[in-house]
């Protein structure tokens, strides 16, 4: 259910609505957006770097206090509050919107690891890649259904409409608050708290814990050669995620209908990919299904290249539209199970008692990736233009198939 409620966070505010207006009404420098797009890559990766910087430390902390669930409450109220807040801001207050964003994916992208570090703890080993493609599956159909409620409820991304959009935001929240109650109300913390040892503080043991872990990496050999893998996939997730629908609007300049087909296709897709691929992963192993999504990413990432391309080679049958709307869909395949894939991975791998510490690495090493991707990409998009610095996307996805060959996986 938290997979469900925090989708809605990811969708409309990252991917879909937002990410539109931020740079065409906030900022508004058009007709090619450079700046826009740029500031809103910074924005994103300011939340990330603050991830980086805190995840370790408060997973450590809530592994030693069995605190799991207090951590999610807290990232769930600072996600909520900082985007519901996002409708007070106006055309132009570029700082206050930066600000917001940045607080309310702070405390997003901190619940991604809060709520993954449970994930052990649901089923035997055997079983968690059903679980969390399950899950995830479900994610995307919470992402669909709240972003059709705010589109429907706000309209078009325009300027003259925005005393309409400015609900964008408060209607997230809402979705987002009124999705997660049931996770608060019925999931079980596990674990059993230690006592503060006298004249320690649990910062201090923080520390300590991690500075454990750091002498313990030569035991962790294969998860931390995945958690390498991972950087360099989230880095190219964390791109497509965040530029999509931007890609959309700006290079491909679709209708507002194939938008919406795109929005919907392919959260379905998504969601049938993730929730397909968890039972392969049992079978078929999580890092063998890891890795093959990965190859689909690469397939995906130069049909977005080459649109217009293949659109000319099918002498007009299929319009960039068209082609676009198609590579989305096969992309979508892959979008849910390459995460849930991932996620999985991590929880086999993790050492029993230490699940909330190893998750706040996964999620260290997934938005440092997606700080380094977004910031590289937006200043080559101000050098090459977004169509030819998506090309960069490639080159992260090959880089995750060639390290996670040398995984093994127990």
């Amino acid at each position: 259910m938290f997979d469900f409620a925090n989708s809605s966070y990811t969708t409309v505010i990252i991917t879909v609505v937002y990410a539109v207006i931020f740079p065409k009404i906030i900022v508004g420098d058009g007709p090619d957006y450079r700046l826009g797009n740029l500031l809103w890559s910074v924005t994103l990766a300011l939340a990330y770097a603050l991830v980086v910087i805190t995840a370790p430390m408060l997973g450590a902390i809530m592994d030693y206090r069995a605190a799991k669930k207090t951590f999610l409450f807290g990232s769930y109220a600072l996600t909520i509050g900082a985007t519901a807040a996002l409708g007070f801001v106006e055309p132009g207050a570029i700082p206050i919107a930066m600000a917001l964003l940045v607080l309310s994916n702070l405390g997003f992208a901190a619940g991604e690891s809060f709520i993954a570090s449970f994930l052990p703890d649901l089923a035997p080993k055997a079983k968690l890649g059903r679980i969390s493609g399950l899950a995830w599956g479900l994610g995307y159909i919470g992402g669909l259904g709240s972003t059709l409620i705010v589109q429907l409820s706000t309209g078009a991304v325009e300027r003259d409409n925005y005393e309409r959009l400015r609900w964008v935001g408060p209607l997230t929240a809402l979705f987002f608050g009124l999705a997660a109650i049931p996770t608060f109300l019925f999931l079980k913390e596990r674990g059993t708290p230690q006592a503060l040892p006298a004249g320690q503080s649990l910062l201090g043991i923080g520390f300590s814990q991690l500075r454990a872990t750091l002498r313990d990496l030569p035991k962790l050999r294969d998860l931390a050669i995945f958690m390498l893998s991972l950087f360099f996939a989230m880095a190219g997730l964390g791109i497509v995620i965040s530029f999509a629908f931007i890609y959309g609007d700006q290079v491909v300049r679709w209708k507002d209908s194939t938008k919406v087909a795109m929005f919907v296709l392919t959260n379905l897709s998504a969601a049938g990919g993730a929730v397909l691929f968890g039972p392969l992963q049992d079978r078929w192993g999580n890092l063998r299904t890891y890795r093959a999504t990965l190859l689909v990413w690469l397939v995906a990432v130069v049909g977005i290249h080459q649109t217009g391309a293949i659109s000319a080679a099918t002498g007009g049958a299929l319009g960039p539209e068209g082609v676009y709307l198609g590579v989305g869909v096969l992309a979508g395949l892959c979008l849910g199970a390459t995460q849930s894939a991932g996620r999985t991975v991590v929880a086999v791998l993790s050492p029993a008692g230490r699940a909330g510490e190893m998750f706040g690495f996964w999620g260290l090493s997934g938005k440092l990736a997606a700080a380094t991707g977004l910031l590289l990409l937006g200043w080559l998009q101000t050098v090459f233009g977004l169509q030819n610095a998506i090309l960069l996307c490639a080159l992260l996805f090959t880089a995750a198939y060639v390290v996670a060959g040398r995984v093994k996986e127990v």
